[in-house]
């Protein structure tokens, strides 16, 4: 924990230090009230020690002040002319506990127990507000309403991999929503109550990923100007999400290796071994095999993430989620942008379910979201989409049928017609696990029907 001192007594300013960083935390001081209302108001600290005369300043007057600033901060106060309507006072206005000088060790640690306490509810509401900010910014996906067997069978994978301490892999392009697949494994786990802790792999320089994930101490590095307890940490008893796991340098590989197969780690620049109980779950856009194959990645570090591997299909495969997924979004930022928009043009459904969607399910979300800002009328049309969605024409019914005219509602029998349409999906998907899917029919089914048409 991170301590910061704040006594006009250089003397006791300086034991208390001592104290505290000998029983393995981290202290600053602070002589003044000013001085002291910076420092809260440039870093974060865990708890605060408080004088209760302050040179010029009354503690009990500054106390508010710093609750104002840091409202979960633990504070304690001390003096060496306390009194019982002094102390009552102090917890009265939001201190923790009141110590009386000069104190003894054993009388520091039973505050120290009390702080660390409440400190770990303080993050807990911390972090209860953030996950509840996040939510209002992205608007939750309707994860478990899919129209295609591969998603629910995805999501299946998920929710009965959730409940156990395995290591989860999640693939897909970029978009396709990995990280809220990955916020609904943890929610849904016996974890969910714990901390779900993200780190973005390709967005910090190798040095600061490193820091990041396992902490440092003070003097590790340059600008390492105090101890810093990393992600890992953080997400004690829960989860770390690790987001494109196949862009972590290579020298930082061994150490999450060592994470997963030990639970232990140490900081950059300490010798201290350090226990982990945290669940790893990763995701990556990345040909994983491949990067193996081109010494990018250690290959016992893929096997130890690949216990259970999800692949999240692009949108392109998933035509039935599509318009599903867009109704969804215009009922969302209609409610959240205040407008009375209720559905989609005829032209703005068909430039909608022919455009192939790169992006994935973040584009499609960003286009509805402009479409709903930008309409004049209670309907979106093709003028209110992103031009690139204007510019993708719908095929002509001709283009849409086989050679032979096939088509649906064409003058065929069902059996024909059931062909033509297998053939197709065999066509467009890579195994026979995925045409199974898409066609809603175990692979034994798919298997006897190829049989019977001479496929394969």
């Amino acid at each position: 924990m991170d301590f910061l001192v704040i006594d006009d007594d250089k003397i006791f300013r300086e034991a208390t230090c001592l104290l505290i960083e000998d029983e393995g935390h981290y202290a600053e001081t602070a002589a003044t009230a000013e001085i002291a209302l910076n420092r809260l108001q440039e870093d974060k600290f865990d708890a605060a020690l408080l004088d209760l005369n302050l040179g010029r300043d009354n503690g009990l007057t500054v106390l508010p002040q710093i609750l104002k600033l840091r409202p979960n901060l633990p504070v304690v106060m001390f003096s060496a002319q306390g009194t019982v309507k002094k102390a009552v006072q102090a917890i009265h206005l939001g201190a923790i506990d009141f110590l009386e000088k000069p104190f003894t060790r054993e009388q520091f640690h039973t505050v120290l127990a009390r702080v660390l306490k409440f400190s770990q509810m303080g993050q807990h509401i911390e972090r209860l507000e953030e996950e509840v900010k996040e939510n209002l910014a992205q608007n939750p996906e309707p994860l478990f309403d899919f129209e295609t067997p591969m998603m629910r069978g995805v999501m299946e994978v998920l929710l009965r991999s959730a409940k156990t301490p395995a290591s989860v892999l999640i693939l897909g392009e970029s978009g396709t929503g990995k990280s809220v697949a990955a916020r609904a494994l943890h929610q849904n786990s016996h974890l969910a109550a714990q901390p779900f802790i993200t780190v973005s792999c390709p967005t910090l320089s190798r040095e600061l990923l490193e820091s990041t994930l396992f902490g440092h101490v003070r003097g590790a590095f340059t600008g390492a100007m105090k101890d810093h307890w990393g992600k890992v940490k953080a997400a004690s008893g829960g989860t770390l999400f690790l987001d494109e796991i196949g862009d972590l340098p290579l020298e930082i590989q061994p150490k999450l290796l060592r994470l997963l197969q030990e639970r232990e780690y140490e900081r950059v620049g300490e010798t201290v071994t350090r226990p982990a109980e945290v669940r790893i779950v990763t995701a990556t856009n990345r040909d994983l095999k491949k990067r193996v194959s081109e010494g990018l990645f250690r290959e016992d570090l893929y096997y130890r993430l690949n216990v259970i591997a999800v692949n999240m299909p692009p949108l392109r495969d998933r035509p039935a989620d599509l318009l599903h997924f867009a109704r969804h979004y215009l009922q969302h930022f209609a409610a959240q942008c205040g407008r009375a928009v209720n559905g989609f043009s005829d032209d703005a459904v068909a430039a909608i379910q022919f455009y192939r969607w790169p992006g994935n399910l973040r584009e499609l979300r960003n286009a509805i979201e402009r479409a709903v800002i930008l309409t004049a009328g209670k309907q979106v049309t093709t003028a209110d989409l992103p031009a690139e969605l204007r510019a993708t024409p719908a095929p002509a019914a001709a283009d849409q049928a086989d050679a032979d005219g096939a088509r649906a509602g064409a003058l065929i029998t069902v059996e024909r017609l059931e062909e033509i349409h297998i053939r197709r999906v065999l066509e467009k998907t890579a195994s026979l696990v995925q045409a199974a899917e898409i066609l809603g029919i175990d692979q034994a089914t798919l298997y006897r029907k190829r049989k019977k048409l001479g496929l394969g």
